[in-house]
């Protein structure tokens, strides 16, 4: 009797497993598959979004090609004048000089920096005007 006992008290706690496993393992996988449909329709959306950008871009890029077939204008850069040119060399040459010669470092370079714009930037003038001539 003790063994009948027991076979019916294995096979009632055997058969009280929990079955939920299977359905939350189920239910994690149906969310990983939604997870990705939603990656997917995200990415396709990105997709055609650059697709239509593409397409915009070389619309206007065929109007700029039109517009500049009928206008070439070209744009010479401005060129420095020789007393922009003389100010900046004098002001480096004073600036290293002040600083070599001054005691104060600091000081030094500031005023030998002015003193050469200023020497660098008549000289720079005075070659401009005579490039006039």
């Amino acid at each position: 009797m003790k063994t009948i006992y027991t076979i019916i008290v294995s096979i009632l706690i055997l058969s009280c497993k929990n079955t939920n496993d299977k359905v939350v393992v189920i239910d994690e996988k149906q969310e990983t598959i939604d997870s990705m449909k939603m990656q997917i329709e995200k990415q396709r959306i990105i997709d055609s979004m650059r697709e239509v950008e593409l397409n915009n871009a070389k619309k206007r890029e065929v109007l700029v090609l039109k517009e500049s077939n009928t206008t070439n204008k070209t744009t010479e850069r401005k060129k420095w004048s020789g007393a922009a040119k003389g100010a900046v060399i004098g002001a480096g040459v004073g600036a290293i000089t002040g600083a070599i010669v001054s005691e104060k470092k600091g000081e030094g370079a500031v005023i030998g920096g002015l003193a050469g714009a200023g020497v660098g930037a008549g000289t720079g003038a005075i070659i401009d005007d005579k490039k006039k001539k």
